[in-house]
């Protein structure tokens, strides 16, 4: 008589031996290939460092470099500054120096005037040779750009023009418009030197 168990029909044949401990081959490879492919991942630990460190080293070099460039840029923008305003300080006193050197001829004839008029009876001749004197100071500022402004009979004109008073017109056609010029005005290269004092009809 045999010791094995009777089963009934439809009854399953279970195993006395748990799942769990039962070995299954595939499994094991699975997990050692995922435990080899986690270590591969990670690396050695005493290469990732050097890896790092030349990085670090890298980086280093390439921010001494960024930083020498930006020093020395620094130093030529700040020479260049130094010196651009050195050049227009000296470039200022040099055009004020030729300007003062261009008048002096005029200095010259006033004090030979002065010297010649204390000898001189004839007052035309006074008269003849301090117009000359003008005209010739005139003649050195129109050289030097500067230009007298012809205001008496033109439009009143504010950007030109300061007017110190005004007056009833004699004619209708004169209102709004320059009667006199009390100081001239003058322009600079076009541009407004001296406002031109006037008188204005209303």
């Amino acid at each position: 008589m045999s010791d094995r168990p009777e089963v009934s029909p439809g009854e399953e044949v279970r195993s006395d031996v748990p799942n769990d401990d039962i070995h299954n081959p595939l499994s094991a490879a699975s997990e050692a290939a995922a435990e080899r492919d986690m270590h591969s991942d990670m690396g050695n630990p005493v290469d990732e460092i050097d890896r790092l460190r030349a990085e670090l080293d890298a980086r280093k070099v390439e921010h001494d470099a960024v930083h020498d460039k930006y020093v020395r840029l620094h130093a030529e923008f700040d020479n260049f500054r130094k010196r651009t305003a050195k050049e227009r300080m000296e470039l200022l006193m040099s055009a004020g120096a030729e300007t003062i050197q261009s008048i002096l001829p005029v200095l010259d004839d006033m004090e030979r005037a002065i010297v010649h008029n204390v000898e001189v009876n004839d007052i035309n001749a006074v008269k003849q040779g301090f117009e000359l004197i003008h005209q010739k100071f005139f003649n050195i500022l129109l050289a030097h750009g500067v230009k007298a402004m012809h205001a008496k009979g033109q439009p009143f004109d504010p950007e030109l023009h300061d007017a110190i008073s005004q007056v009833p017109a004699s004619d209708p056609k004169l209102k709004g418009k320059v009667l006199e010029v009390v100081e001239t005005g003058y322009l600079l290269n076009d541009k407004v030197l001296r406002y031109a004092k006037v008188v204005v009809g209303e």
